[in-house]
């Protein structure tokens, strides 16, 4: 597939959106599970969309900035998973691995953007002094601009200017290559989905770790929508039970 001139502005589009929200963290549009569908509607092929939104979901699921360690930017992923596995007819897993450079290369450029931004501290600090609340909004609406139009200008060169370079690349290479990152773009969400439970998993909840482990791997299932659901129930189930326990028993003596 080709990317046409109002299919890379539409996709430009929707990446400059997704900016302003991952710059205010608002409605979280951001996460690869809405930008690859939307992306996906884009081209014309939701299914794709749905099926790189789990597989880099899952891979930026347990990674987050920690001081100054940024890690790749999972907007810019996100797009060029989808884009890659529909003009290079590659698996999507494939197209993950590689659109990760692609993050890199965001997240690089988003580096230098915090270093510019950090010269006008000095003018924040005077307008903070001065109560000057216009001031400090147009620095904050400023740095907004920037992030937009940096996003805006990266996806629409990756998208639709570099796709002829990109397709091209791709067809040189090697099977036995190409193979190669699909093998890693598969092991890129467990690894990610790994680094999630290693923070979060306790203890107490290894049952549930177990029983859904037990549920979906044993029992025939056509779709993970019955192991949604079972989550979905013992998330529930914790959430009343741990309610219940900082409350001191129910109010109706029950």
């Amino acid at each position: 597939m080709e990317i046409t001139l109002m299919i890379g502005i539409i996709i430009t589009l929707i990446a400059m959106v997704v900016a302003i929200d991952s710059s205010l963290e608002g409605f979280f549009i951001f996460r690869p599970i809405i930008v690859c569908p939307l992306i996906g509607l884009a081209v014309g092929d939701l299914e794709t969309g749905l099926v790189a939104a789990g597989i880099v979901e899952l891979a930026f699921a347990g990674i987050t900035a920690v001081g100054g360690v940024i890690p790749p930017d999972a907007v810019m992923t996100s797009i060029m998973t989808v884009v890659l596995a529909k003009t290079t007819g590659q698996p999507v897993a494939a197209a993950f691995a590689l659109a990760v450079p692609f993050g890199l290369l965001s997240q690089f450029i988003g580096n230098i953007k915090c270093t510019l931004l950090s010269l006008f501290n000095k003018t924040a600090d005077k307008y903070a002094e001065e109560c000057n609340l216009q001031g400090i909004m147009r620095l904050c609406y400023f740095g907004i601009f920037l992030t937009v139009a940096i996003y805006g200008i990266l996806t629409f060169a990756s998208v639709y200017v570099a796709q002829d370079g990109l397709v091209k690349l791709v067809e040189i290479m090697p099977e036995w290559l190409t193979h190669g990152f699909s093998v890693a773009g598969g092991l890129l969400p467990a690894i990610g989905f790994a680094m999630l439970l290693r923070v979060t998993l306790k203890a107490k909840y290894m049952p549930y770790l177990l029983a859904g482990f037990l549920f979906a791997t044993f029992i025939p299932i056509d779709n993970i929508l019955p192991v949604a659901i079972m989550g979905l129930a013992f998330a529930l189930l914790e959430y009343y039970r741990t309610n219940t326990v900082s409350k001191g028993g129910e109010s109706d003596g029950i």
